[in-house]
């Protein structure tokens, strides 16, 4: 009895001790794996673009004048020669009290200059018929024999004088008129404004055929020279504009496919890049970092009843296809890490991470291209935390 209570202690006391020997043991890391395998592979460049018209169209003012308010909305379609605004002469400034005292005694001071230019053209008038009275009565007694030539000549130039002398007068008068009726003009009043009135219109017509795209002045309203009044364009000749970085766009060339994705819709839509712009330029990053960019214009392709359904500004994420194959064996990229000089990766092997060197050649945006080092078919670890090494125990989902 004494002897299997003993042999009953003794083995619990094992157990416990193999409890906490087990407890005290490392456990397995769990892991994902993922296999290697054949198929196929794209390096792309992924960046986000914007659509734009190519070819757009800003109405502006030709002259400064008063712009009646433009029948037109945002998205109306319009004809090229089709009117788009109409303008009108400026209107008269209104005269305070003071402004219309100082405009009437401009009237007062034109008047009294025209009256006395009138007054100066009778004298000189007067002064023109003498000496042309004058120039006859010498002309007679030098024939006479009774008057000398120096005499004809002296009456003659005196006539001559007298008569350049009034002309310049009845000029005077004339420009002393136009001024009296400028000077009136001030206080003309602005007439009552109608539709088809008197008043000389300039007609805005649309360059081309397409739609509005905004109105830049709606309203009726004084404009100036050159300003805006909307813009026009077809939406349906979109392209997209992309900032690459300018090391990417490098390795861009005109004809590279594009895909464009994230745009809204369900199917991506397929271009291929026009042209890249030779300019780069410099523009801060969200992070701050200074970088140069280079824009990228690329056609879309379709399909059609998609690309009816973008419009001008809008956002889509474009991937240049940089270089694309078929069979090639692939391992997730997220399973590679830097080892040394080169790449690496952990394969799972009974039950412990083994770390084995590998030779990459193109790397997508998911998976890499394995040149050697591994085979159709291995089991890698996929994102190896800080917990995988060399030797560590790993357990495999």
């Amino acid at each position: 009895m004494r002897v299997s209570r003993w042999l009953a202690i003794g083995a619990l006391a094992a157990a416990v001790v193999a409890a906490v020997v087990w407890g005290f043991l490392p456990r397995p890391v769990r892991v994902e794996g993922a296999r290697v395998q054949r198929g196929p592979l794209e390096v792309v460049v992924v960046e986000e673009g914007k659509t734009r018209l190519k070819d757009r169209f800003r109405v502006s003012a030709p002259v400064a004048g008063f712009a009646r308010r433009t029948p037109f909305k945002a998205g109306d379609p319009v004809t090229r020669g089709q009117v788009l605004v109409e303008l009108e002469p400026l209107r008269p400034e209104l005269l305070d009290p003071r402004s219309r005292a100082q405009a009437e005694a401009r009237v007062e001071a034109a008047r009294a200059a025209l009256e006395a230019a009138e007054y100066q053209a009778r004298e000189i008038a007067a002064a023109d018929e003498y000496a042309a009275l004058n120039l006859e009565r010498v002309r007679k007694l030098q024939g006479d024999g009774l008057a000398t030539q120096e005499a004809l000549d002296q009456a003659s130039a005196e006539a001559r004088g007298a008569r350049s002398a009034r002309l310049s007068a009845e000029q005077e008068t004339v420009a002393r008129r136009f001024a009296l009726a400028e000077a009136r003009a001030a206080l003309v009043l602005p007439p009552v404004e109608r539709r088809g009135g008197p008043a000389k219109r300039i007609l805005v017509r649309a360059p081309t055929t397409g739609r509005v795209l905004s109105i830049r002045q709606e309203s009726e309203g004084v404009v100036a020279p050159g300003q805006a009044l909307l813009e026009i364009g077809d939406p349906r000749a979109i392209e997209v504009a992309a900032e690459l970085l300018s090391s990417d766009a490098v390795r861009v060339h005109p004809g590279t496919r594009v895909r464009f994705e994230r745009w809204g819709g369900e199917v991506p839509l397929e271009g291929r890049v026009r042209t890249i712009e030779p300019a780069g330029f410099t523009k801060v990053s969200a992070l701050g970092v200074e970088e140069q960019r280079v824009i990228v214009v690329s056609d879309l392709l379709g399909p059609r009843e998609a690309l009816e359904r973008l419009g001008d500004g809008y956002r889509l994420e474009g991937s240049f296809v940089i270089w694309e194959g078929e069979g090639i064996l692939v391992t997730p990229g997220s399973a590679l890490f830097r080892h040394g000089e080169g790449w690496a990766v952990f394969v799972p092997r009974e039950g412990r991470a083994r770390l084995r060197p590998v030779r990459v050649g193109h790397r997508g945006r998911f998976h890499a291209e394995v040149l050697s080092g591994l085979s159709e078919g291995d089991l890698v670890i996929d994102h190896p935390g800080d917990t995988v090494g060399e030797g560590v125990r790993v357990e495999v989902r």
